[in-house]
């Protein structure tokens, strides 16, 4: 690199700042064989329903707040405030794999106490598009789950309507160590 090339690069990144490192955990199966043996004896365990479904509208936004989540959380949630825990992608999947990810990665992140995801179903042009399809059935399929207290739609910087952001409710040990801490505060 000449000298001249090397000063007008210094300085065209003068003001530039680093990226901040990003803590996100990409969930992808295991590859293990157990693991993978455990996994298959967990879908035959599998509640998520395949069948007939409505497709929404491309306009609509996913959304979903079961009753009792505070306004106040869900707005956080929606404006993507939660840092992002883990994230499965879905693109590009026939609808049967996408039910089976979406299973094991919920069931998963409840195991492991994680609490805010994202899951990357990708954007349709068009109605009967398969992101709207995969779209569609996610909607219907994190209702279906007990442990999911929200999702919403991504802000537009973390996949926006090609994503959706999942709110998890706490797990029981999560919620005693949180009481522990605030008995403790007011002692």
């Amino acid at each position: 690199m000449n000298p001249d090339d090397k000063s007008l690069f210094l300085d065209a990144m003068e003001d530039v700042q680093p990226l901040k490192r990003c803590t996100d955990i990409h969930w992808q199966q295991s590859r293990n064989t157990r693991a993978r043996q455990e996994m298959d004896t967990e879908q035959l365990d599998n509640f998520l329903t395949l069948g007939f479904l409505e497709l929404l509208p491309l306009e609509e936004p996913l959304m979903f707040q079961r009753e009792g989540v505070q306004q106040g959380v869900f707005d956080k949630l929606r404006s993507g405030k939660y840092s992002r825990q883990a994230s499965l992608t879905l693109l590009r999947q026939p609808a049967e794999q996408c039910r089976q990810q979406v299973y094991s990665f919920i069931r998963q992140a409840g195991r492991d106490g994680l609490r805010n995801l994202i899951i990357v179903h990708g954007k349709g042009r068009e109605q009967q598009s398969h992101p709207n399809v995969v779209r569609s059935y996610l909607a219907r399929w994190l209702t279906e789950f007990d442990e999911v207290q929200a999702f919403c739609e991504a802000q537009p910087y973390h996949g926006g309507s090609g994503a959706c952001y999942v709110s998890l409710r706490k797990s029981e040990e999560a919620k005693r160590d949180n009481w522990e801490r605030h008995a403790k505060r007011s002692r």
